[in-house]
């Protein structure tokens, strides 16, 4: 989430269902106490044409396991990209060591480094926030170092279409996903979203003819059909009774009311089976999970206090949450940060791991062999890496705010973007 003032607009809002199991478990914190909800039975697989299909229709995170590594890939540097927002600059890490082994400038606001479709570029998104001054700046990962800015409006985050034909810009302020060229980054054409303020993460179906992208600032998600070029509805997400207090302790109980009317949805990743959206949604404290098909929310499941960024692990089989530790866009150092792993089978939280000493883990990626959570420290200025066996934190210091952090290489046969969210 950047740094922008919160709107009220008008939305078009479908129809949610009725919430249930809002409490939490005895055993396990954060967690619904009711049984997964049922989503719609899923049409028959057929893939968006030109796109590869999936090697099981039935997971979607069946390529992304440590022995999938793509040839393009075998000589890329093993390195931690970190952007930072007010430093204006990338941090590189050396993934083994732990140490900052090279630093840049780039262009203003750099938001989050994204690999491109055919994994051969990764591209910081720089959206100089409020100004027209917008940049790509591409880094080659063979050598680590970037080229030649390319300017571009507004880009906040950057996304592929699952045929790899466009790179599609989210351009936030303008409430608008521009599809250029992916190698260019030319316009090919533009489609509006005048009801999402705030736009910013997505996520696909499986056979990739729509995509979910979140609405920050209109508590909303907006479904984009992207075989019409249209957005096809607009859903928005039910609030809690209670959340956490940001000045309690750090794993619960979620005893606050919950005031706020809208949520602010940010991060999403669709269920391995393909038909279930997970959001995650930094005033609920929590992950929203939305039908594909029809568009209703069928399920909630309460984390920590600012529940930002998701990632799955490498076999597919759970969900890490970062909880940046407070509801507020602009937070302080040594928040109530903490990652919360989700079950996807079960939908229930079965780890809740602290930052030690407090603070804000936002954007990241799994390693390539699973081992390790790697995210930002979006208010404390440093780099989190956190074993996925244990919970246990190494800290890296980087630069100003830093954000879309992407760990690469990565397993995959290709990129739709973010910082990795690969097929």
């Amino acid at each position: 989430m950047k740094k922008f003032q919160r709107r009220t607009i008008v939305t078009l809002s479908a129809l949610a269902a009725a919430l249930a199991g809002l409490g939490v478990a005895s055993q396990v914190i954060g967690a619904s106490t009711a049984a997964p909800a049922a989503a719609a039975p899923a049409a028959a697989y057929s893939p968006l044409p030109g796109m590869p299909p999936l090697v099981d229709p039935k997971n979607v995170y069946g390529s992304i396991a440590s022995s999938n590594m793509s040839a393009v890939v075998k000589d890329h540097l093993r390195r931690v990209y970190v952007p930072n927002l007010r430093s204006n600059d990338v941090y590189v890490i050396d993934q083994d060591s732990l140490k900052v082994v090279d630093k840049f400038k780039v262009g203003s606001g750099p938001q989050h480094v994204v690999p491109s479709w055919d994994l051969r570029t990764l591209w910081v998104a720089n959206n100089a926030e409020r100004t027209d001054k917008g940049s790509l700046t591409p880094i080659d990962p063979l050598t680590g170092k970037p080229g030649k800015e390319v300017p571009v409006d507004d880009p906040y985050n950057m996304y592929y279409t699952p045929d790899g034909k466009s790179a599609i810009v989210v351009a936030e302020a303008r409430h608008r996903l521009d599809f250029r060229d992916p190698k260019t980054m030319a316009v090919q054409y533009s489609i509006d979203t005048p009801q999402c303020g705030g736009i910013n993460h997505a996520d696909f179906s499986n056979d990739g003819r729509y995509a979910m992208f979140t609405c920050e600032f209109d508590g909303t998600i907006a479904k984009i059909d992207l075989v019409g070029r249209k957005v096809d509805g607009y859903l928005k997400l039910q609030m809690p009774a209670k959340r956490f207090a940001e000045s309690g302790p750090v794993g619960g109980p979620a005893n606050e009311i919950c005031s706020v009317k809208k949520g602010m949805p940010q991060d999403i990743r669709i269920s391995p089976d393909g038909k279930k959206f997970f959001i995650a949604d930094m005033d609920a404290d929590g992950v929203h999970i939305v039908d594909g098909a029809t568009l209703k929310e069928i399920g909630f499941i309460q984390t920590g206090v600012g529940a930002h960024g998701l990632y799955p692990s490498r076999d597919g089989k759970k969900l890490y949450v970062a909880n940046r530790g407070t509801h507020r866009i602009h937070g302080k150092p040594k928040g109530k940060g903490s990652v919360s792993v989700i079950d996807f089978a079960t939908e229930k939280v079965v780890s809740n791991w602290p930052i030690p000493g407090g603070g804000s883990p936002d954007m990241g990626n799994v390693s390539a062999d699973g081992k390790y959570l790697w995210l930002s420290g979006r208010f404390d200025d440093v780099v989190y890496r956190i074993d996925t066996n244990s919970g246990d934190v190494a800290k890296v210091k980087v630069g100003q705010e830093p954000h879309g952090l992407t760990v690469w290489p990565q397993p995959g046969r290709y990129s739709l973007g973010h910082t990795g969210n690969l097929r």
